[in-house]
Formats: structure tokens, C-alpha cells, sequence
């Protein structure tokens, strides 16, 4: 792709919309940054959109200390909290007047053609190109919720949701594919094929930004194509969502000695994985920020719950005080991931000399039932 092309002046001064989905734990915030970093290095304005049930998102922190502006839509999904889309997105026309929006929905929500992008056509198209809507999966959670392998799932219902987004999707995604030798990948874009024909499949590495090209070519050139929406057993929808426990909490880190905060986020995630583990809880995704200044973050995650928790960015030098978020997904109660939190971060708190964590902030709820604001079936 030609990283100078601008799509405000090839659109008729329409600014393009893509929303990169895919269930939690899918890499969507890597691969944002990816496209975000190439299109403001080819000269565009970009703005991009994050989006979560409660507050104190990661995702945000991290897209802000890579230098990009966003904005967050909390409190339910874009479906739900359409008009606050817009006015983000007014906002951010304000300040900056990007050329290319990038909206990363909330990882367990699915009907998002028919709720937000179909109406983003419908009310407003004279200001929007809608660009072909992407689903990502982590390889090794899709080959188990397609039954391809054995291992640690979610229940029927919750997988139900995960199944509906790669449906919806324009293009299906699949990130980390370094992780899969050939054998595996080729079974998995067999089965993808044979579920959703209709779909094309990409096979991509945000991270380690492996075939990233043809896919964001796609993504900045091409239009939506329209057709008639999936149906949705709302209730099921409802039902798996609120199988999901939900946890976003911020913890204030100080010291007289200085500590190394990146081996804390690691020994953190490792604990609350080993205390998940123990109950049967499947964790659906652990994203934690540690952040000194507010410029310089270190960020861990954990996307299974036999997974190695892995920084993918880090501070490198040791501090001395900073604040820790928190954001925990997992099939299970909302109490028993802020129990298991509570009981964590003291107990790995306590490893590091003259170190104090004192919790300025927790929520943990499951997800409300979903009640989109339009629903079309068909593109205008």
C-alpha cells in the first residue's frame, strides 16, 4: 500500500472508519497501534477509538503513551452507546480532523455490522467510508473453540458470541499466526474455511508484524461490501455476556527503594493466573499497565489461562512509585476475580522491599444485556 495516499482526498473528503474486532485476548490493541503508527507515518491524521463496560481501560493508556489521540466509549458497547460513538468522534474531528477513525470494539460483543456500521452508512454517510469489517482470533483459542484441539474453553454460551463475530466478519483475521507451525495453521484455516466460506482469511503477527501490509492495504482502500445481516438469538447473546466476569481496578505502587516494575507486572499476572487456575476460572484476557510519569508504561498480558503471561512493553529501568490498572476478563463471578485480585497484588506486593499498594480504584460486574441502539438489516 502507498503509506501517502489520503483517504480524504480520494473519498470525496469523507474520512475512512474501520473497526478491527475480535474476541478478548485476539491482539486487537497490537495490531491498532500497527495500522495507527503506519497511516501517521505516511502523513495521515488518525484518531482512534477504544471501548469497554467499565473505566480505567489499558488499552486507552497504551494507545496515548504511543503518542496517538483517543478516545473511549465506556459503560457497554458501541451497539449501545452508538450516539457517544459519534461524539467521539466529533471530538476528535475537532481537535485533530483525522483522515482515517480506528475504533476497537469491546471483545465480547458481536452484531456489529447491523448496530454500528450499517447505521454509520445510513445517518452518516456524507461523512464516512466504511472500510471492510475485521474479526481477529488468537490461533490456539480458535483451533479449540472450533474443535480442531483439545484444551481449556469457554462454555457453550460464551462461545455462542465468539462464534458470531468471525459470522459477521468481512475479513477473519488470524493474529499470532508465528505461534502455529504450518500443519496447524493450515488445519485452522481449513476449518475457518469450512464454517465460513463465505469469509477470506488472512493470517497476520501484529506483534511481530508479519503480513501486516495486504491486510491494512485492504483495510484503507476498499469499501463494506453490503448484504443482508446475521440473525441473533439476543438472548443466548445476553446470556454468554453475562457468563463473563468483568474487573477494572487501579492500584497506587510506592517505594523508598527502588523497584523493578516489570518483573512485578509478570509476577502478578503469573499469580493471579495460578489463582484463576485453581478455581477453573477461564480467563478470557489479563491486561495490566504499570505507569511511572504517564509517558512511560509497561504493559502485560495474558490471553489463556495456559499461557505464559509476556510483557509487550517495558519500562527498563526500576522505579521508585506509579499506578497499576487492572483489567480482568474470565468465565467466572465478578466477586471471585476481585477476591483473587485483592489477594494477588499484596502478596506479590510483599517480594519488593518498602513497597505499598493501596487500591485507589475497583469495579467488578458482569456485562449488562445488550440493547442496541439501530439495528439494520440491510446496508443503504
Amino acid at each position: 500500500m502507498s503509506t501517502t495516499q489520503q483517504p480524504n482526498a480520494s473519498n470525496g473528503g469523507k474520512a475512512r472508519y474501520i473497526m478491527i474486532g475480535g474476541f478478548l485476548g485476539a491482539g486487537k490493541t497490537t495490531a491498532v497501534g500497527r495500522l495507527a503508527r503506519q497511516l501517521t507515518d505516511g502523513g495521515m491524521r488518525v484518531g482512534l477509538i477504544t471501548n469497554d463496560q467499565g473505566r480505567e481501560l489499558v488499552d486507552t493508556l497504551t494507545l496515548r503513551a504511543q503518542g496517538f489521540e483517543t478516545a473511549e466509549i465506556l459503560g457497554g458497547c458501541f451497539c449501545c452507546r452508538f450516539n457517544s460513538l459519534i461524539e467521539a468522534s466529533q471530538k476528535l474531528c475537532a481537535k485533530t480532523r483525522p483522515d482515517v477513525f480506528i475504533a476497537e470494539p469491546v471483545g465480547s460483543c458481536t452484531d456489529l455490522v447491523a448496530t454500528v456500521t450499517y447505521p454509520l452508512r445510513r445517518l452518516y454517510g456524507d461523512d464516512f467510508t466504511v472500510a471492510p469489517v475485521s474479526v481477529m482470533v488468537d490461533p490456539v483459542r480458535a483451533l479449540r473453540v472450533l474443535g480442531v484441539e483439545k484444551g481449556g474453553g469457554f462454555s457453550e454460551k460464551v462461545a455462542y458470541i465468539y462464534a458470531k463475530q468471525l459470522e459477521e466478519a468481512d475479513l477473519i483475521v488470524i493474529n499470532k499466526s508465528d505461534l502455529l507451525d504450518a500443519a496447524r495453521l493450515k488445519a485452522l484455516r481449513a476449518a475457518l474455511a469450512a464454517k465460513f466460506p463465505r469469509t477470506e482469511v488472512l493470517a497476520v503477527s501484529a506483534r511481530r508484524g508479519t503480513n501486516l501490509d495486504a491486510w491494512f492495504a485492504r483495510l484503507t482502500s476498499e469499501t463494506q461490501a453490503a448484504r443482508r445481516t446475521m440473525e441473533v438469538d439476543y438472548d443466548l447473546y445476553a446470556d454468554g455476556e453475562a457468563l463473563m466476569g468483568w474487573l477494572n481496578c487501579t492500584v497506587r505502587l510506592t517505594a523508598t527503594k527502588l523497584f523493578d516494575a516489570d518483573s512485578l507486572l509478570q509476577q502478578l499476572a503469573g499469580e493471579i493466573q495460578k489463582r484463576l487456575q485453581a478455581q477453573q476460572a477461564e480467563i478470557a484476557h489479563l491486561k495490566m499497565t504499570f505507569s511511572a510519569d504517564g509517558d512511560h508504561v509497561a504493559v502485560a498480558n495474558l490471553v489463556r489461562n495456559d499461557f505464559v503471561p509476556e510483557l509487550s512493553l517495558k519500562l527498563g529501568e526500576p522505579v521508585k512509585e506509579g499506578e497499576l490498572i487492572v483489567n480482568l476478563r474470565a468465565e467466572a463471578s465478578p466477586d471471585a476475580l476481585a477476591a483473587t485480585v485483592k489477594e494477588s497484588v499484596p502478596a506479590i506486593a510483599a517480594k519488593f522491599p518498602t513497597l505499598q499498594a493501596t487500591l485507589d480504584h475497583l469495579e467488578h460486574f458482569r456485562p449488562g444485556r445488550p440493547n442496541p441502539t439501530h439495528r439494520d438489516q440491510q446496508a443503504v
